[in-house]
């Protein structure tokens, strides 16, 4: 068995030194444990400190292509060495490394194809109240969403089996983490959460600039993933909504046309025709949205069995 612990990094000369530090050399159950850093286009010293600080493997963004993507180009390196686990951390040594085994047991144990770390999120004192409490949110929205237990879902500390990698595909632009969430959920990835530990906060978050803004894009970003996974419940939920406000302005302008003769409440005629048609008409986008995810689960699965020999031919060779 082969652990590769994989490190975003983007202008971490500061902290990525001791990030690297900490990291385990060797793992329970594990034969080998190799380190990975994804530098994103840094402008310092980030790629010579990965290097210098016993970085298996290092390997450069041409661009700042932000942490998405970023991660994407991890994994997908990571599969290309011959990992059968992929642990994800921050590059500001937010978490404890030593927790690294609790997330790489239940993978081990055949429990689960993604762990993620919970945070102590109510004992971080760096964290503000308003965080605490919108983090509590976020999560437990995406755990509605998905039907999991994930209860730290912005946690960047996770570990993937090689199948759950495999079937992955990271899609946002901005963050990976919730989108992986309601992709196992989708796909039927078996997906758990264990406790982690963290260290004192080093620096600010650089996604969360502004917390107004993440909230936005983090609720567009929701909307989106749930939309490309469940179509249909999206379209079919407005359409009905609709189709339900133009049947009861219907029978609105029925009785009061029935009261007061035909050149009664035109505009409401029009307005419940519009409304009733839209809803219809969501309706039918619903079920050319569900044909299109037929199409894309379809192309996935290909995509996988694709994965599966590029990586088994470059392992050999």
């Amino acid at each position: 068995m082969k652990v590769i612990i994989q490190i975003p990094a983007y202008n971490e000369e500061s902290c990525l030194a001791q990030a690297l530090q900490e990291l385990p050399k060797t793992l329970k159950g594990i034969e080998c444990v190799e380190w990975l850093v994804i530098d994103d286009g840094s402008q310092d010293k980030t790629l010579e400190v990965a290097k210098q600080n016993g970085a298996h493997h290092v390997i450069s963004n041409t661009g700042n292509l932000g942490l998405a993507k970023t991660f994407m180009v991890g994994l997908e390196h990571a599969l290309e060495l011959g990992a059968d686990i992929v642990v994800n951390t921050d590059a500001d040594n937010q978490y404890q490394a030593k927790d690294i085994q609790k997330l790489i047991d239940p993978i081990l144990a055949k429990d689960a194809d993604i762990v993620i770390g919970t945070r102590p999120i109510q004992e971080i004192p760096h964290f503000s109240y308003l965080k605490k409490k919108l983090q509590f949110l976020g999560s437990w929205v995406v755990r509605k969403l998905s039907k999991t237990t994930i209860e730290d879902a912005p946690s960047g500390f996770r570990a993937i089996s090689r199948e759950a990698a495999l079937k992955l595909n990271i899609f946002s632009a901005y963050t990976y983490t919730v989108e992986m969430i309601l992709q196992a959920s989708t796909k039927g990835i078996a997906i758990c959460s264990v406790p982690v530990r963290v260290n004192a906060d080093k620096r600010p978050s650089k996604l969360v600039k502004n917390i107004f803004s993440y909230i936005r894009k983090s609720m567009l970003t929701m909307f989106r993933i749930f939309i490309t996974y469940h179509p249909f419940r999206v379209f079919f939920i407005l359409g009905f909504l609709v189709f339900g406000l133009g049947f009861l302005l219907g029978l609105r302008w029925i009785v009061l046309f029935m009261g007061k003769g035909a050149a009664q409440h035109i505009p409401s005629l029009i307005l419940a025709s519009i409304l009733l048609l839209g809803g219809l008409q969501l309706c039918v986008f619903g079920l050319v949205a569900d044909l299109i995810a037929v199409n894309r689960q379809l192309l996935e699965n290909i995509q996988q069995k694709v994965r599966k020999q590029h990586f088994k031919h470059k392992e050999q060779a």
